[in-house]
C-alpha cells in the first residue's frame, strides 16, 4: 500500500501543477490573440480550475468505478465548504454579500438539491448532464452580460506577462499532467480501498475528494496571505457550481451516472453543509473564526463517520 500512497501523492501533485499550467498559459495565449479579460476569466480561468476533478471523474467513470466517479465530486464540493472555507474563516472572518448570499449561493443550493431529487430515480442519465450543462452556460452568458469574471483575481498576476512559444508547451504539458495525474489517482484510490477494506464510495468521497481540491487550498491559502480574502467565498462557491454544472453535467453527457445508497446520502449531506454556510453567511454577513472551526469539525466528523462505517 505504500507505493499506492505514493503514486497517489505524485497524482495530486500533477493535477495541481497540471492545472496551474493550464489557467496560466492557456490565459497569457488568449490575452495574446486579443481576447478580452472577461471572457477570458469566465472560461479559461473559470472552468480550467475544476479540471482536476473533471479527469478523475470522468476517468473513474468511464473505467467503470462510478462511485470514485461521483463521490469524487459530491467529496469536494464538501470539502471546499467544510474545511477549506472554514479554515480561511479560522485564519480571518470573511465578509459576505447580498449577491454572494442570495444569487451564487441559492443557485449552489437548488443545484444540488436538484441533483439529490435525480438521484433517487437511480441514475444521473444523459438528459440530466445536458439540463446541468445548459444551466452552466447560461449562468457564464448571465455573468458575461453583469460584466463579472469569476477569473479575474487569477488575472490580476498575469498582468505585465506576455505569451512565448514556452507556454504554448506548457499548455500541453498541463494537459498530459492532468490525464496522468487522474489515471494514476484512479488507480490508486482503489487499490487503497481494497487495502483498507473500505469502498470506493468512501475513499472518493474524502482522500480522492481532498486530492482534487487541492488546487482550490493553495490558491485560498495565497489569496489570504495577500490580504483577498473578501474574494474567497466568492470563489469557492463558484467552484462548487462549476464541479456540479460543469464536471458533472459533461460526465453524465458522456456516461450516464448509476447512483448508490451511499451516493444518495452523501448528497444530502451536502444540501445540508450548503444550507447551513448560507445561514452563516445570512447571520450578520460575515463567516466568523467560532463558524469556521464548526465547518472544519463538521467536515473532520463526516470523514471520521465514512471510514468507520
Amino acid at each position: 500500500m505504500f507505493v499506492d500512497i505514493i503514486t497517489f501523492c505524485a497524482s495530486a501533485l500533477l493535477l495541481w501543477f497540471g492545472a496551474n499550467w493550464i489557467v496560466t498559459s492557456a490565459a497569457l495565449i488568449a490575452r495574446k490573440f486579443g481576447i478580452s479579460e472577461l471572457v477570458i476569466g469566465l472560461t479559461i480561468v473559470a472552468l480550467g480550475t475544476s479540471a482536476p476533478e473533471f479527469l478523475v471523474t470522468i476517468n473513474a467513470a468511464l473505467r467503470g468505478h462510478n462511485d470514485i466517479s461521483l463521490s469524487n465530486v459530491v467529496g469536494s464540493n464538501i470539502f471546499n465548504l467544510g474545511f477549506i472555507l472554514g479554515l480561511m474563516a479560522m485564519i480571518k472572518p470573511l465578509v459576505s454579500t447580498r449577491t454572494i448570499v442570495y444569487r451564487d449561493g441559492l443557485l449552489l443550493f437548488l443545484t444540488t438539491a436538484g441533483i439529490l431529487l435525480v438521484s433517487f430515480t437511480g441514475e444521473l442519465g444523459h438528459v440530466f448532464g445536458g439540463v446541468l450543462m445548459a444551466l452552466l452556460i447560461t449562468y457564464l452568458i448571465y455573468l458575461g452580460m453583469k460584466r463579472e469574471s469569476p477569473g479575474e483575481d487569477e488575472l490580476e498576476d498575469l498582468k505585465g506577462k506576455k505569451a512565448s512559444w514556452l507556454d504554448g508547451l506548457l499548455l500541453v504539458g498541463g494537459f498530459v499532467a492532468i490525464a496522468a495525474g487522474g489515471h494514476l489517482m484512479v488507480t490508486a484510490a482503489t487499490s487503497i480501498a481494497a487495502s483498507l477494506g473500505v469502498s470506493s464510495w468512501v475513499i472518493g468521497v474524502t482522500i480522492v475528494a481532498a486530492g482534487t481540491s487541492l488546487p482550490e487550498l493553495v490558491t485560498c491559502l495565497a489569496a489570504s496571505i495577500k490580504g483577498k480574502n473578501e474574494m474567497l467565498l466568492g470563489n469557492l462557491i463558484g467552484s462548487d457550481f462549476f464541479n456540479f454544472a460543469g464536471v458533472l453535467g459533461l460526465t453524465c453527457l458522456l456516461k450516464p451516472l448509476p447512483v448508490s445508497p451511499e451516493a444518495s446520502s452523501g448528497l444530502i449531506v451536502l444540501v445540508g453543509m450548503v444550507g447551513l454556510v448560507l445561514i452563516m453567511l445570512r447571520t450578520g454577513w460575515r463567516l466568523t473564526r467560532l463558524e469556521g472551526a464548526l465547518l472544519v469539525g463538521i467536515n473532520l466528523v463526516r470523514w471520521a463517520r465514512d471510514f468507520m462505517a
